[in-house]
């Protein structure tokens, strides 16, 4: 019910008349009025007479309760019992039944206004007790900037009817006490058996394990069939044992160096950042699967990898059925308060492209952050402030409460499968220890860990409770603890004679037919061509808009354009060749999915995979009426974020090597925005976490007058990270060859990542096209010869790469040079030398051979390549480009035109004449100017 602060100087005659509106017709009143009549009348009995009969002053106390109830419901999480080691913030105005007009003398006094709370007419003490129960114990909840009322009322009911209170049963407390034990013994333990080594204790924040395994359970009740976790470093070990079921003779091994294997091409990671799958069955027999992504120490990097991997397994696993599959994101107090991606991730929740029906967030609330305090961590009242943005409820929990927050989270489960929103649970903890083991905290937190030294753990207390209840003795939780130990110490005997080597890499799941890629794997491309009556008629389906539908006249000139490439001139564009890609794997049961900004139309309006019809908001996408047997063609623009997206993106491959996964930037360098995710998963989760990945990244690449921020996609930054053939790096100069690139991905046993540095101007460059039979033949072409000049004429070699090739191409043909040769290197890696060197080889006349490129010498391939080719018959080989920068480019045109003209005159060795300066102005014209 809305605020009824506002009612408290009314008079007794208007409350009257809003009383007779309502009985005439109860919504012509406000909703808050009506649910307080409703109230009054029950209260009241039907036999009642008028609201003006009654005295004055008890009626408007009446309208004070019910503020006080409303006041408890929006505020009372600020009084809560909720922090287990020190004392809470204080906040004003307090509760206190004064606040409300209220007396002491009233709390004797019955008021019908608790009919608004479920219990009938009841005396004023007994309705503050019942509101400091509900809303003040050790469960707080901030929920009323919810704008739905009839969700409103169904957490209000559920938290009212039981006043926010667990009752479990006999057998529920034996499997919280059991969770609970494991997981402080097995820290414990931990402790004890590897002194100093970094584990990221749980230790103050335990009964996060009996709560996961609570809604596993709770969520199978509700239909769950599965669920996908993320979290950082921090109770990863115990996570890993007592939920995912890892065993704890592998985790010993790790401990004890047995995984280590100097004969596996791995480089491994520490233990605490690993992944794991399992199947799990619950105590009502039901088989549940749990999948915990691996994570980098990047803090909330996972979060858009575990959303895209929910998302990838929603849509192909469960029939796009968000009801069986929950995510569940594990946070950091400072974590989630601090970290942008946080923000960037929770805005995908209601967007068609991204959403996963709805993410369970647990906190684990250490209220601290290595050593910040919790007050110079953040400006908002709490970390979990940002739930507000999705308009999701938080539940705020005491973590010394094992049985508190297992109520809270099953609740949380219950909201989430009943309205697909986010929740959050903000478990109130402590770090026993510094942030790693051997980190002294007492220098920066003097007092708080004098309080956490004294403090008992929550096993400790909760056993104590179990006896005073009656329902365990202290012999038995001895007994429990110490047969755990007993079983742990056999684990450990057992992993220090055995060996835990990645010898045998498996793939299961979606992955069992996948293997792990070799050297000989990229000698050369396999096969990608399709029958030529085959691409025709996809060509003719995509290229042909609807009759009935209404077209922008200028959409309907370029389908007449892509028709005729169809039909009659049979030579195709780089939109065309792209989209020729996708509707053939689609075509052969692929499904496809793109996303990023804007990518819908083409940053450069060149794509148009989805059209708007002229006369209303329909949209219509050709890609998807091929035939009735193709596979779905998904393509999402998505909001303002590249760290988010692309880590959605990676997750979405993640999970599913049999969808071609594609992310786009709007401009390459934008891709920066989304560093973390590159470094640390599309280049090294192979190494690390033995995991492939097929996703695509676009990213638009070339040097065009655009300045700084838009020319260059750091070519250098991918290649610098390039090693034991982890990603596929190109700079395709035709449709055909970007054609065969993307089919590639799915015509190999093994996925590798590939990075495409796509063009701008080439969009529109009359001589970047492909006639048919570069489609209908053969496969992707990672080195492409000069067919222009004979080997016997040619004295310098010019290997080159991307859109600097056809301002050669130019100056070559206007100069009709014959001694100089343009090899295209289409894949920077797996750099294809020995077709490099073979192509060399041919140019015997050859006095010299370069490297030519657009960006500077500091910047691009070169620096890989002069490392890479040092060795080889290339050895020689020089640059030519601009000089080195600590910017990418100018950002003046006539400055980027005289250097543009400089590397085209000395690569042929010719003074800049008016041909090059038109060449260069033509490449600058072509590019759309979009900033």
């Amino acid at each position: 019910m809305d605020s009824l602060s506002y009612l408290n100087g009314t008079n007794a005659e208007y409350v009257e008349a809003l009383y007779q509106s309502y009985q005439q017709d109860p919504n012509s009143v406000d909703f808050g009025w009506q649910k307080f009549f409703e109230g009054f009348d029950f209260g009241r009995g039907a036999d009642a007479g008028n609201i003006a009969s009654e005295a004055p002053e008890h009626f408007l106390k009446e309208i004070n309760v019910l503020n006080l109830i409303n006041g408890y419901r929006q505020r009372g999480h600020l009084f809560t019992k909720t922090n287990p080691v020190r004392e809470r913030r204080k906040h004003l105005p307090t509760l206190a039944i004064e606040n409300f007009g209220l007396a002491e003398n009233d709390l004797e006094t019955v008021f019908n206004s608790s009919v608004e709370l479920g219990i009938g007419p009841a005396k004023l003490k007994d309705i503050v007790a019942f509101l400091e129960q509900t809303y003040c114990g050790p469960i707080g909840v901030e929920y009323k900037y919810l704008r739905t009322p009839e969700v409103l009322s169904w957490l209000e009911q559920k938290m009212e009817t039981e006043h926010n209170t667990p009752k479990l049963s006999l057998d529920e407390k034996k499997r919280v006490l059991k969770k609970l034990n494991e997981a402080v013994v097995f820290e414990s333990f931990l402790g004890t058996k590897f002194l100093g080594q970094k584990r990221f204790s749980l230790e103050g924040a335990e009964a996060l394990i009996p709560a996961l395994d609570s809604v596993i359970e709770k969520g199978a009740d509700l239909g769950i069939e599965e669920f996908v976790l993320g979290m950082a470093h921090r109770g990863r070990l115990n996570v890993l044992a007592n939920i995912m079921q890892k065993s704890y003779k592998d985790i010993f091994a790790e401990f004890e160096g047995k995984s280590y294997n100097p004969e596996t091409p791995f480089g491994g990671d520490v233990k605490y950042h690993l992944g794991y799958s399992t199947d799990v069955t619950t105590n009502k027999g039901k088989n549940v699967h749990l999948s915990l992504c691996p994570n980098p120490s990047h803090l909330e990097t996972v979060n858009g990898v575990v959303e895209g991997m929910s998302r990838s397994k929603i849509d192909f696993k469960y029939g796009g059925d968000n009801s069986r599959l929950a995510p569940i994101l594990i946070h950091g107090d400072a974590s989630v308060a601090g970290q942008g991606i946080v923000y960037e991730v929770i805005q995908m929740a209601g967007l068609d492209g991204y959403k996963t029906g709805g993410t369970i967030h647990l906190v684990i609330n250490n209220q601290i952050g290595f050593t910040t305090n919790y007050k110079d961590a953040r400006s908002s009242t709490y970390c979990t402030d940002i739930a507000k943005v999705t308009l999701s409820p938080v539940f705020h929990v005491n973590g010394d409460d094992v049985e508190a927050l297992v109520y809270a989270i099953n609740l949380a489960m219950e909201y989430r499968q009943k309205y697909r929103n986010d929740v959050f649970i903000d478990i109130l903890c402590y770090r026993r220890y510094g942030h790693n083991e051997s980190d002294e905290p007492k220098f920066t937190q003097p007092l708080l860990y004098k309080a956490i030294e004294k403090h008992p753990n929550p096993l400790k207390i909760y056993v104590e409770q179990l006896i005073k209840e009656g329902k365990l003795d202290a012999d038995g939780a001895k007994n429990l603890e110490k047969e755990f130990k007993a079983h742990l110490q056999k684990c450990l005997d057992e992993a220090k004679e055995y060996s835990a080597g990645l010898n045998d890499v498996k793939f299961g799941g979606a992955w069992a037919d996948m293997r792990l890629a070799t050297a000989k794997d990229f000698d050369q491309s396999p096969d990608t061509s399709v029958k030529k009556t085959t691409l025709l008629e996809i060509a003719k389906r995509i290229a042909t808009l609807p009759s009935n539908k209404k077209f922008f006249r200028k959409i309907e000139k370029l389908f007449e354009e892509r028709l005729k490439m169809a039909t009659s001139t049979h030579v195709f564009d780089w939109a065309m060749g792209e989209q020729l890609a996708y509707g053939t794997l689609l075509s052969e049961g692929k499904r496809v999915r793109v996303s990023g900004q804007d990518v819908k139309r083409g940053t450069f309006s060149h794509r148009h995979a989805v059209l708007t019809l002229e006369d209303s908001e329909e949209e219509y996408t050709p890609l998807n009426h091929i035939s009735d047997q193709q596979a779905p063609f998904d393509i999402y623009n998505s909001h303002l974020s590249e760290y988010g997206v692309l880590g959605f993106e990676y997750g979405y491959a993640m999970a599913n090597p049999n969808a071609l996964t594609i992310w786009e930037a709007q401009f390459g360098d934008f891709f920066n925005g989304a560093q973390i995710v590159v470094d640390q998963y599309v280049a090294s989760a192979e190494t690390k976490w033995q995991r492939e990945n097929g996703l695509v990244m676009l990213l638009p690449h070339g040097y065009e007058g655009q300045g700084p921020e838009h020319s260059s996609a750091r070519i250098e930054r991918f290649m610098e990270l390039c090693a034991d053939y982890n990603m596929q790096i190109t700079n395709c100069t035709t449709p055909a060859n970007f054609f065969h690139a993307l089919r590639r991905q799915f015509k190999r046993d093994f996925r590798k990542p590939l990075v495409v540095f796509s063009p701008k101007s080439l969009l529109r460059h009359p001589l970047c096209v492909s006639p048919l039979d570069e489609f209908t033949s053969g496969g992707f072409k990672e080195v492409i010869d000069d067919v222009n000049v004979k080997p016997a004429k040619v004295k310098r070699v010019v290997f080159c790469s991307g859109k600097i090739y056809y301002d050669l191409l130019e100056a070559q043909k206007n100069n009709k040079n014959e001694e100089v040769a343009l090899v295209r290197v289409e894949q920077l890696y797996p750099t294809p030398v020995a077709q490099m060197e073979a192509v060399y080889k041919k140019y015997t006349h050859a006095e010299d051979v370069v490297w030519v490129q657009e960006e500077p010498e500091n910047m691009g391939a070169w620096p890989y390549l002069l490392r890479r080719l040092r060795k080889t018959t290339l050895s020689a080989i020089d640059v030519i480009s601009r000089k080195e920068s600590s910017s990418t480019a100018t950002g003046y045109a006539k400055q980027h035109a005289t250097q543009q003209a400089y590397i085209i005159s000395t690569t042929f060795e010719i003074p800049v004449n008016n041909d090059i300066k038109k060449t260069v102005a033509k490449a600058t014209k072509k590019t759309v100017n979009i900033d």
